[in-house]
């Protein structure tokens, strides 16, 4: 039986009406995934992340050596957004992305045996624990991401540590990397350019897209060519070299880069939360469960 709740996070998901989101969930027996690529196939719902909500709080942060030439942005999770607000949590935040910039940890857990940087003797573990019992809610360091670059690396950090963008570049100066930061928090690239996207994920989009083009009326024989064409929408949506130039949507940010003689190496984006389903509280029923 599909429930109220299922309805609620499709709807949340794809932005399809409630009779359609109850349709396809009842086609694909309850599995969430099946019935976004139904929704997409009849042309209902657009592509969605397998994300799901954001519902985590804590920051993400950044850090660059002083020669430009390293960078790292972090994660830090916590409890409730008010630690976020912390200005001791805020700095902690900071100092563990300085520390991943200059110890250049292969993972979280050798992150965490290191010795901090911001208390001698003490690993960046024990530092951690310190700061639970003093803010008094629990935290933990979820990623980080690093590079080191013969170019230029360059963070981004939007709306207060909710998103962190990091970009290594060769032959760009500061404001072009700037641009291009700002570029990947606004557009939400998943991938630099149509050769690093994985075929797997190329072939099931040709098979939705081809499921749209049949159920639109076109005849089979014509439908892979129009799917030939329609791919290359998909390409300007999840690759960077790709997409329309936020700053300038008349040109793709690949022009940008041959005007510039620049090339964007690699890049990484944080969104606070992204992946991680925060369980929701019913207070009513909480109160009600206290008075019994």
């Amino acid at each position: 039986m599909i429930t109220a709740s299922q309805v609620k996070d499709l709807r949340e998901k794809t932005g399809a009406g409630m009779m359609d989101c109850k349709k396809v969930l009842t086609e694909a027996n309850g599995d969430m995934e099946k019935a976004i690529e139904l929704l997409r196939e009849r042309g209902i719902a657009k592509a969605t992340k397998k994300s799901g909500r954001v519902a985590a709080e804590g920051l993400v942060d950044g850090y660059i050596s002083e020669d430009g030439k390293i960078g790292a942005i972090v994660e830090v999770n916590s409890e409730t957004d008010f630690v976020a607000k912390n200005d001791e949590f805020k700095e902690f935040v900071t100092n563990i992305a300085k520390q991943v910039v200059e110890k250049n940890p292969k993972d979280v857990e050798e992150l965490l045996a290191q010795e901090s940087i911001e208390q001698a003797g003490k690993t960046v573990q024990e530092v951690l624990v310190e700061k639970i019992a003093t803010i008094g809610e629990n935290m933990n360091i979820r990623r980080f991401a690093r590079f080191e670059s013969e170019g230029l690396v360059e963070k981004y950090i939007h709306g207060e540590g909710k998103i962190a963008v990091l970009v290594s570049m060769k032959n760009a100066n500061s404001e072009l990397a700037k641009d291009i930061c700002m570029q990947i928090a606004a557009a939400r690239p998943e991938y630099l350019n149509e050769a690093s996207v994985p075929q797997e994920r190329i072939e099931k989009e040709k098979e939705i897209l081809k499921a749209q083009t049949m159920n639109e009326g076109k005849p089979e024989a014509i439908a892979d060519k129009i799917v030939q064409g329609r791919i290359g929408k998909f390409f300007s949506e999840i690759c960077l070299v790709d997409q329309a130039f936020v700053k300038d949507p008349n040109i793709k940010v690949s022009e940008l880069l041959k005007k510039t003689n620049s090339e964007v190496v690699s890049f990484e984006r944080f969104e606070k939360g992204e992946g991680i389903e925060k369980k929701e509280e019913n207070f009513a029923e909480e109160v009600m469960k206290q008075l019994k």
